[in-house]
């Protein structure tokens, strides 16, 4: 391939990222301002990434991500779940809780992998679910590692609305526990999304995505003695899923 091609093809990439930056929704104008690329340029590969189904353009000629990507996006979640199965399951192994491995899609989170306890109580979120990520312990895990102004429109987009009695639907003060979570390495949910539950989750930082790892289990169970003695290892998980990627 050629310079140019080569060039081409990250500009491209690019802005598609940026597209996804803007909650999936842009204007070539907008693109132009935060890409700092010119309007022609932009155009161009705007152009061949709607004939090739990555972008669309909606009735008020303002830009969307493809339908396209989807296929892509949920085959590249399959394998990172795969590859990540046997590290969940040497966790399970160690705490004898249901461990989870999430990944932030848009303004949502979507578990890709799961190793369930042996116990028979357990938490019943699937691979596969989709939730927004101020009710779960890896959101909030993977929200801590965004910058906080993209965190707010994420906010704005999606509301805070309520899984539980005790999920946090107040702005500010998600956004001041976010700092906490940045802070100490870890979230947790306390019954936030499912009564009775409790979850730790670790974000897995430099990963080909953003992604967190978690164990939940009943409160019960999962006491809060019970995290401060499994932490350790869910932080040493979500490092080694950190490195594998780095290296993969």
């Amino acid at each position: 391939m050629s310079t140019g091609g080569v060039q081409s093809l990250q500009r491209a990439f690019d802005l598609l990222e940026r597209l996804a930056d803007a909650g999936g929704e842009a204007s070539l104008s907008e693109l132009a301002a935060t890409s700092g690329l010119p309007l022609p340029t932009i155009h161009r590969l705007i152009r061949t990434l709607v004939t090739l189904g990555y972008v669309r353009q909606n009735s008020n000629r303002r830009y969307t991500l493809g339908s396209r990507l989807i296929r892509l996006g949920e085959t590249a979640s399959r394998q990172y779940g795969t590859w990540a199965r046997p590290l969940l399951s040497q966790l399970v192994d160690s705490v004898e809780e249901t461990a989870n491995l999430a990944v932030l899609d848009g303004d949502e989170v979507v578990y890709v992998a799961q190793v369930p306890s042996k116990h028979s109580m357990r938490m019943f979120t699937e691979v596969g679910r989709r939730l927004l990520p101020h009710g779960t312990g890896v959101g909030k895990a993977m929200l801590s590692q965004l910058p906080r102004a993209d965190v707010r429109a994420l906010l704005e987009r999606t509301g805070l609305p309520a899984y539980t009695s005790n999920t946090i639907t107040d702005a500010t003060e998600l956004l001041d526990s976010l700092d906490e979570i940045a802070e100490r390495g870890f979230a947790l949910d306390e019954s936030e999304q499912e009564l009775g539950v409790r979850c730790i989750a670790v974000p897995v930082v430099g990963g080909p995505t953003l992604a967190a790892v978690s164990v939940s289990g009943p409160e019960g169970r999962l006491t809060k003695d019970a995290v401060n003695r499994i932490l350790p290892e869910v932080l040493a998980v979500a490092k080694r899923l950190a490195d594998q990627a780095a290296t993969a």
